[in-house]
């Protein structure tokens, strides 16, 4: 069994595309706009693996979203150089956690947050 995507529910779509694509270098595999749904779905590509799918719908609830919260945790990205992808996504303007360290991998993290606050792990491979 593998992952086929991971669903995002955004704010504001707009927003939400630029960061994904301009801040964290995703790229856009499909765009459609569903009328009926009044919903845009973009399919982003990360690495050869995984997909994102970024939805708009109109007023979605909102709902708790810290790293600690009940229901998914936070959404975790690989990186070579962990120190090095904090230092780029700051220079870009975000917000970044201090580095961790994993007790049992010995590995360095960092979190940080899309424009919705869905927590996202920046993990050292």
């Amino acid at each position: 069994m593998n992952i086929h995507h991971i669903a995002v529910i955004c704010s504001d779509y707009e927003v939400s595309k630029k960061f994904y694509t301009e801040i964290l270098g995703l790229n856009i595999l499909r765009e459609v706009y569903r009328e009926e749904r009044k919903s845009y779905k973009l399919d982003l590509a990360i690495g050869d693996q995984y997909v994102i799918e970024l939805f708009s719908f109109p007023d979605p609830p909102q709902r708790p979203s810290g790293p600690e919260a009940c229901g998914l945790r936070h959404l975790a990205f690989s990186v070579q150089n962990v120190q090095d992808k904090r230092e780029e996504l700051m220079q870009k303007g975000l917000a970044c956690e201090d580095l961790r360290v994993d007790e049992f991998t010995g590995k360095e993290f960092f979190f940080t947050q899309d424009p919705d606050q869905l927590p996202l792990e920046f993990y050292e491979l």
